[in-house]
């Protein structure tokens, strides 16, 4: 694999890991009671957006070296994923 294409998949994993991490431990500020003037009561009442990136990061790692050790050991072929999907070459 490329190093161009390994930070490519890697961003790409990144990305929607992001969108997953994002919703742990939210707290709104209608839960918490902090409710700020000109807000939405759906707001978190505290981000913490450097932890979440941390966690997208060990996430998105964890992932990816999966997806590289399954790609460059050829545990999964092509030919494993069209019998799966009832497609014989």
């Amino acid at each position: 694999m490329q190093t161009t294409t390994a930070v490519a998949i890697y961003f790409l994993i990144w990305w929607i890991s992001l969108f997953v991490v994002l919703p742990w431990g939210v707290k709104s500020q209608q839960e918490s009671g902090e409710y700020a003037q000109g807000t939405d009561p759906g707001a978190p009442a505290i981000a913490r957006i450097a932890m979440k990136l941390l966690w997208t990061t060990v996430v998105a790692s964890v992932i990816f070296a999966a997806c590289y050790i399954v790609y460059t050991r050829q545990l999964i072929t092509i030919d494993d994923m069209a019998a799966w999907f009832g497609m014989r070459r």
